[in-house]
């Protein structure tokens, strides 16, 4: 998937000598050009296994347009967009829930039993699913479910589904760009050493040589 990669693309680069010395035989009388990873479906650095799960997975549906529109409202209400940065859908979360879903089976029943029960209790409440309430009436009922410490017994249904929806979201909207731009994370960067700290150079009575100080410790910032 675009926003993370499978751990085994790490042996990608670990193939055994035994293959590496029957590539480099001299009786290969050609020399075969590598593939261009980065036009494989799924992105670059991918085994042919994963390009073949990603094709499969990418060409399959799990929610329909109903449970769609209702996943978009709810990521938009988790995260919703704001002065600094965009919203859950337009980091795209639901199009990574629909694709989480596939690849990890195991969410299927949880989203989509919980997603069915927040239509019930819609429907009881106001007649009327989530999709068709108003913002009030949507933002009551989300009330109900995300507060575990403070919901009802009758809700922990909920609340189990709303906490994995949102253990999604927050995964989605963190790992996209959007999400990286909204934390701030800037990645390695140099940083500037001021030496031992004055205190601590005093406790052990040492200083450092005029030399160390012109060439390891003071510098421009």
């Amino acid at each position: 998937m675009d926003r993370r990669k499978y751990l085994k693309t790490l042996a990608v680069g670990t193939l055994s000598t035994g293959v590496l010395i029957e590539s480099c035989s001299p009786a290969e009388k050609e020399t075969k050009q590598p593939e261009d990873m980065s036009k494989l479906e799924g992105g670059p650095a991918r085994l042919p296994e994963e390009i073949a799960h990603f094709k499969k997975i990418s060409a399959e549906k799990f929610f329909d347009d109903h449970e769609m529109k209702t996943i978009t409202i709810l990521v938009d209400i988790i995260i919703p967009r704001d002065d600094t940065s965009g919203s859950a859908t337009d980091a795209k979360v639901p199009e990574f829930i629909e694709f989480i879903v596939k690849d990890m089976p195991h969410h299927q029943l949880p989203m989509r039993g919980g997603l069915k029960w927040l239509d019930l209790q819609c429907l009881k409440r106001f007649e009327k699913p989530f999709t068709d309430c108003s913002n009030a009436q949507q933002m009551e009922m989300v009330d109900e479910i995300a507060w575990p410490e403070k919901a009802r017994p009758e809700m922990q249904q909920g609340v189990a589904f709303f906490n994995l929806l949102r253990d999604l979201t927050a995964t989605g909207f963190f790992t996209s760009e959007i999400g990286v731009k909204d934390l701030g994370y800037a990645g390695n960067r140099p940083n500037q050493w001021d030496g031992v700290p004055q205190d601590v150079l005093d406790q052990y009575q040492v200083k450092y040589d005029s030399r160390t100080l012109e060439i390891s410790v003071k510098y421009d910032s």
